[in-house]
């Protein structure tokens, strides 16, 4: 093409020094001739292409006033549009009318501008890919005293991740037809999975009726007093999950998850070692203690070594990292939903992170940017975040030491920013530890109350934006740190 060689004479040199970012004249002058001779062509791109994505500055300008007319209902026109131009530009010895002219009487056909915008948009990703390769390297050449490496990486990773995000052409209006299709889609993958949940299922049968499982995008806060089993019931819930994983591959080489999912959990406390003996120990039914002290019998070792063998397959992945921030935590589950996939998220727990904000700036202002941060990662990464939470002394001092959202620790953005507020409460706890002298009155009372809430733990819905609240119970074995459904008259076997 003539005008083509003409153009790239004129603004490439032709002995480079230097590689160049990656373009194509050719192509942009013919969608930009396609979009003259028919404006009804803008309508195929106007959804996912920007002035921006061109590369050439004339080229961008003329792609945004051809916009601009064409969405005020004018026609766009080699005629109307030169007036928007400045005419001094030198083409090659060409002057702007005759540009314009010209990519018009050159335009081959309109039937391939949809390719032509995407091979436009295509490169433009790739200029911006290589954007963030030289910020990065000239950051790490010109790193300030106060800059760390670490924050370099973790500011990388969230712009390709972004990039990766943005990099598609979906989006915009979509037929009816579509929409039914994609609602199909959702009520076949619930009816595949465990109890036909609209979310992940817990494996608790009675907290999935009230929830609907885990839904995707949700900031859940789990939270209670020391002592109440936080940790083991996000741990139980954490390795129900990741055990009724099932993918499916799908014809373009990913995976998609069809029950279960792959589960991140960030162990703030406690070390990996420790949060996998936990598990082995209410998957084995073998006493925690037990095992750290290797008091257990030949049968039981048989066990353990059975339960692990099937652990190894679970795709659980454990971070032990303690007092990571919020921006280094979000940038590890990005990795890992990059790498292995990620469909549910564990933080243990919230007040174990730390904030990017200056020091001095009191806790309430850095929770506040936790938990809104972690909202956002949730929506970001399409997942539900399960972050466990402390509660106030304040519950120690009432009667009834049930908690309220009011108990909620340091701040109230834990409450506005979540979705749902879980509270684990078991009453045995507190009534255990008013055990009075044995062959009293007393006594007899006490062990009366101490058979009625022994093994069991009520978990409380305080909020659910899109659902019901109120009050779970589940059954708790102490000895093996594990919840699970109550055999209450309502799930037993009906009889002959």
């Amino acid at each position: 093409m003539a005008l083509a060689d003409s153009l790239a004479r004129r603004l490439i040199d032709p002995e480079p020094q230097y590689r160049q970012a990656p373009s194509n004249v050719e192509v942009e002058q013919a969608l930009l001739g396609a979009l003259l001779v028919n404006n009804d062509a803008f309508w195929r791109v106007s959804d996912f292409l920007e002035a921006a994505h061109f590369h050439e500055g004339l080229h961008q300008r003329i792609y945004d006033i051809v916009a601009s007319l064409v969405r005020a209902g004018k026609a766009a026109t080699p005629v109307t549009i030169k007036t928007f131009l400045p005419v001094e530009i030198d083409l090659g010895g060409m002057t702007v009318p005759q540009y314009l002219a010209r990519l018009a009487a050159e335009a081959t056909t309109v039937i391939n501008a949809e390719d032509y915008g995407r091979t436009i948009y295509d490169l433009a990703i790739r200029r911006s890919l290589i954007g963030i390769g030289e910020e990065l390297v000239n950051e790490a050449y010109d790193a300030g005293v106060d800059a760390s490496p670490r924050g370099q990486i973790e500011d990388a990773e969230r712009k390709l991740f972004a990039l990766a995000e943005t990099g598609r052409y979906d989006g915009g209006f979509q037929p009816f037809s579509q929409a039914l299709a994609t609602a199909v889609d959702m009520a076949a993958k619930a009816y595949k999975r465990d109890g036909g949940l609209s979310g992940i299922a817990t494996g608790l049968d009675d907290l999935d009726k009230l929830m609907g499982g885990l839904q995707a995008s949700d900031l859940i806060i789990l939270a209670g007093r020391p002592g109440m089993g936080k940790t083991s019931l996000v741990t139980n819930i954490a390795y129900n999950v990741a055990r009724a994983y099932k993918g499916e591959t799908l014809p373009d080489g990913r995976v998609e998850t069809v029950n279960g999912g792959v589960v991140g959990f960030f162990s703030l406390e406690m070390s990996a070692e420790q949060l996998a003996t936990r598990i082995i120990a209410e998957q084995a039914s073998i006493s925690s203690s037990k095992i750290r002290r290797g008091d257990i019998l030949e049968s039981d070792f048989f066990k353990l070594t059975e339960a692990v063998a099937e652990m190894q397959r679970v795709p659980l992945f454990i971070d032990e990292t303690g007092g990571i921030s919020i921006a280094q935590l979000a940038a590890r589950a990005r990795r890992l939903k990059r790498s292995k996939g990620l469909d549910v998220m564990v933080v243990d727990y919230l007040q174990l992170l730390s904030a990017s904000a200056k020091k001095g700036e009191n806790r309430v202002q850095e929770l506040t940017e936790i938990t809104t941060g972690l909202k956002a990662l949730a929506k970001e990464l399409a997942v539900p975040i399960i972050a466990l939470s402390q509660l106030s002394r304040q519950v120690e001092s009432r009667e009834d030491k049930r908690p309220q959202l009011s108990d909620l620790r340091e701040s109230g953005s834990i409450e506005q920013d979540a979705d749902v507020v879980l509270f684990v409460f078991r009453e045995e706890y507190y009534v255990k530890n008013k055990k009075p002298r044995e062959g009293t009155p007393e006594f007899d009372q006490w062990f009366t109350e101490m058979e009625n809430v022994a093994g069991k733990a009520e978990v409380i819905i305080g909020k659910q934006r899109h659902g019901p609240t109120g009050t779970v119970m589940l059954q708790f074995e102490a000895e093996f740190t594990r919840f699970g459904n109550l055999a209450n008259a309502d799930h037993l076997p009906e009889q002959m």
